[in-house]
């Protein structure tokens, strides 16, 4: 029986027999609909203009589904198959939203960090982009989606933030050491794409 990318068996968002999800461009297959991915998410974030707080768990559905509307059907809805990467088990599905909401509250409280300086926005911005992809609320995009909503936050506070110094490798490590709360490798990672 196929396995998905998550390691879940039989799995009623993909294709039968394969480990590609379904989408509305009809591409069976990973390495096409990848590059597809790539190019219409880029397209799409063009067309998204910069939004100031409030920033709430379905701001990040909304930024989700925009990226993603052209290839999936069930772009910003919360997934409803629980899933895992490697040895790293994302948040139960029936937890998504109430986990989701308790994370944004906080943001809020927080005054989505308005107030803070460099150093402490590194610091707070690593910590909470850990959390939120530890609920990987979507089949795919989250961290597409969860880019676009930290490069929101951190303009509104008035810094710049750069993607491109980011290596891929050092980006999985660093989201797997946040698993078990440890951020440092997300805020050196951060340090280097926030500037002045």
């Amino acid at each position: 029986m196929a396995r998905d990318k998550y390691g879940v068996e039989h799995d009623p968002d993909c294709y039968p027999g394969t480990s590609v999800l379904i989408n509305h461009l009809n591409l069976q297959d990973d390495a096409a609909l990848s590059e597809a991915e790539i190019a219409l998410t880029l397209a799409a974030a063009e067309t998204l203009d910069f939004q100031p707080p409030p920033y709430d768990f379905t701001y990040l559905k909304t930024l989700h589904h925009h990226l993603f509307q052209a290839i999936y059907p069930w772009a910003g809805e919360i997934r409803k198959t629980d899933i895992s990467k490697g040895r790293t088990r994302f948040c139960t599905a029936s937890r998504i939203a109430p986990e989701g909401e308790r994370l944004f509250r906080q943001l809020a409280k927080q005054q989505w960090l308005a107030n803070a300086s460099r150093g402490q926005l590194i610091s707070d911005v690593a910590e909470c982009f850990g959390e939120l992809n530890m609920l990987h609320p979507f089949r795919e995009g989250n961290g597409r989606a969860l880019r676009l909503l930290f490069e929101h936050l951190i303009i509104n506070v008035g810094f710049e933030v750069d993607w491109s110094p980011i290596n891929q490798d050092e980006w999985i490590e660093a989201n797997i050491a946040a698993v078990d709360c440890d951020y440092r490798k997300l805020a050196m990672i951060f340090d280097r794409c926030i500037g002045e």
